[in-house]
């Protein structure tokens, strides 16, 4: 069973409400699933104590946000993350058994994604700006798959989206 969440009216969604304050009972779900929502979020700790709160024991939180990305206000856009912080905003807002934290992809795919977004920008999204678009993030994963280096969060490395995964 899904249960959908949001912030605003949303027919795909059964429940409405902010992640800092869920509508549903302690422990009511086995995996909450949180896709690209605490950059726009008024308080983050707050929303990873909520997250903790509505998984049940042994259930995990699969979450993702972005580490560089453009300014997106949807309808507010407030924070960027790095594993580090991630990592730190997980550890001292809930209790985890287990927790990991990790690229979605890597440097080549970050500047890929940027740049494709600026080109589908200025050709105005239309359907001229699909292959260059594809062929930069064909070439940034395929640059990401032969460099260990692009793909990890080093430093000077720029993750466009982090997983975070933790287990009540």
């Amino acid at each position: 069973e899904y249960v959908g969440v949001d912030v605003v009216e949303n027919p795909a969604a059964e429940l409405l409400g902010p992640v800092e304050a869920l509508p549903v009972e302690d422990a009511s779900f086995d995996v909450v699933l949180c896709t690209q929502v605490l950059e726009h979020c008024d308080d983050p700790a707050q929303a990873v104590r909520e997250l903790r709160r509505v998984t049940a024991p042994g259930g995990r939180v699969l979450c993702s946000t972005h580490g560089v990305q453009v300014y997106h206000p949807s309808p507010v856009d407030y924070w960027r993350w790095t594993h580090e912080g991630l990592r730190r905003l997980f550890e001292q807002n809930a209790a985890w058994s287990a927790l990991t934290v990790e690229p979605a992809a890597g440097t080549a795919s970050g500047l890929a994604m940027l740049l494709g977004t600026f080109v589908e920008i200025a050709l105005r999204r239309t359907v001229l700006a699909r292959p260059p678009v594809w062929l930069l993030n064909t070439a940034g994963a395929a640059l990401d798959a032969r460099s260990t280096t692009l793909r990890s969060p080093v430093p000077g490395s720029l993750i466009p989206n982090f997983h975070v995964v933790a287990t009540a």
